[in-house]
């Protein structure tokens, strides 16, 4: 069941990471659901775990899990930094525009 439950949270995160690079049209607000979802799910599951001994195929799943999360981290950091540059262009034209130049320094 945890193995499971893990399997459709990395499924959730190759989604979120293919739209990234893609460029495809993402519903953020059911990316965050669903991985919401995932994690509650896991806390639950895992609780039960804590008597369990090693599971070489739990391992293997988290390693892989933890190469995706990384990855996604990276994309999503990406996609976070060309917002913040956009919206800093966006601020600057704004502010010129509605400057009527009167404390800026004239160039000649």
């Amino acid at each position: 069941m945890l193995i499971a439950s893990l399997t459709r949270l990395e499924a959730t995160i190759d989604a979120e990471t293919e739209a990234q690079l893609t460029r495809a049209p993402i519903d953020q607000d059911e990316f965050n659901r669903r991985k919401s979802q995932s994690l509650l799910e896991l806390t639950r599951l895992s609780r039960h775990r804590e008597d369990a001994g090693p599971d070489p195929d739990l391992a293997a799943c988290l390693a892989r899990l933890r190469d995706k999360l990384a990855r996604n981290q990276e994309v999503v950091a990406l996609h976070l930094r060309a917002v913040e540059e956009v919206s800093e262009v966006i601020a600057t034209a704004l502010r010129a525009a509605e400057s009527d130049g009167t404390y800026t320094a004239a160039h000649r």
